[in-house]
């Protein structure tokens, strides 16, 4: 119990740092938000466009204060942080962006009513504190599954016979679980209903020598097109699918000239722009707590990275004549798919 009660006095200090001069000496006008990051923000995209996209907010905005705080990687750390950091008042918004947060965000919410949060990549409804935007990543997936589809079942250089795809994935959680993993299989199976999946988890976010581990013992079993969902760890996948000669596609942002003709498609996740808006409403007084947003391709907040130079050289003209004809028909809704219930 000491123990616990340093902690909380320290982070309590640490608030403090974080907060000072915002409530008592901020004008009417003004508002503080806590960009709360469940890990760390280099390494991982969807943070680094949350932070990117709140500050470049705030810098346009006067009155407008924002302070990132990194959680670190051991979760049972997280509720205790989150409650020291709010309880002096000092916050108008927590933002974050993690599927696990709205759980945290309910208790931290039950000892201070006046809290509000905003998360996005999660879904929850019905706490009048809390507001969610959930990306569709079974739609993401579903995409991208079809490029790996098109890629496994083809004849480029590092494809072989056996019509096999993988996911590494850092952590299982039930977005992952429910529409990330289905959804990448279910794509690829539209190419060709044949396709298998091996499906392998990491255990967390950073250790890049686990995932090329997996990644070499993955290609040996056949698999010759990955995605990953795995924080910095995914710089392993990299090297192995470099050095064995296998393909990926990526998540929610370019990164295809981190290893050119390696990584074969990239999908765009618009979180900088979703926070930017998020954070208009929030000051405007316009946030809808207590509900959840699903947001997609034809809500514009998903798509695909198609006109990079490095895509183009990467693969056959036929393949991209055939994708690019399955993006159209996603962004038009013509193709029909249900997503998987979370809960």
């Amino acid at each position: 119990m000491k123990r616990g009660l340093l902690t909380v006095m320290a982070l309590l200090a640490a608030g403090q740092v974080f907060a000072a001069g915002m409530r008592e000496d901020r004008g009417e006008g003004d508002f503080s938000v806590l960009v709360y990051i469940t890990g760390v923000v280099a390494g991982s995209p969807p943070y680094e466009l949350l932070v990117e996209g709140a500050q470049e907010f705030a810098a346009s905005h006067s009155g407008v204060t924002i302070k990132v705080y990194e959680a670190g990687f051991n979760q049972a750390e997280w509720v205790e942080q989150l409650t020291s950091l709010v309880a002096g008042g000092a916050f108008d918004l927590v933002l974050g962006s993690n599927p696990s947060l709205p759980d945290i965000c309910v208790n931290v919410g039950k000892k201070f009513p006046g809290q509000k949060f905003v998360i996005t990549d999660a879904e929850f409804r019905g706490n009048p504190q809390i507001s969610t935007y959930l990306y569709n990543q079974y739609e993401q997936s579903l995409y991208l599954g079809y490029l790996a589809g098109l890629v496994t079942t083809s004849s480029m250089p590092h494809a072989n016979r056996t019509k096999k795809i993988g996911v590494i994935a850092a952590q299982e959680y039930p977005i992952l679980n429910k529409h990330i993993v289905p959804g990448f299989l279910d794509g690829a199976r539209l190419a060709d209903p044949a396709i298998e999946l091996d499906f392998r988890v990491i255990g967390n976010w950073f250790d890049a020598s686990k995932a090329a581990e997996l990644a070499g013992g993955m290609i040996d079993a056949g698999v010759d097109v990955f995605a990953s969902i795995a924080g910095g760890a995914a710089q392993g996948l990299i090297r192995s699918a470099a050095g064995r000669g296998a393909y990926m596609v990526w998540d929610n942002t370019n990164e295809y000239r981190q290893a050119p003709g390696i990584i074969v498609g990239c999908g765009f996740m618009a979180q900088k722009k979703l926070a930017e808006e998020i954070l208009a409403d929030a000051v405007a007084g316009k946030i809808s707590y207590g509900s959840s947003r699903t947001v997609g391709v034809r809500e514009g907040y998903l798509d695909f990275i198609g006109g990079d130079p490095d895509y183009i050289a990467s693969l056959p003209q036929d393949i991209r004549d055939k994708f690019g004809a399955f993006m159209d028909d996603i962004r038009a809704g013509r193709v029909g798919y249900t997503v998987p219930p979370l809960r």
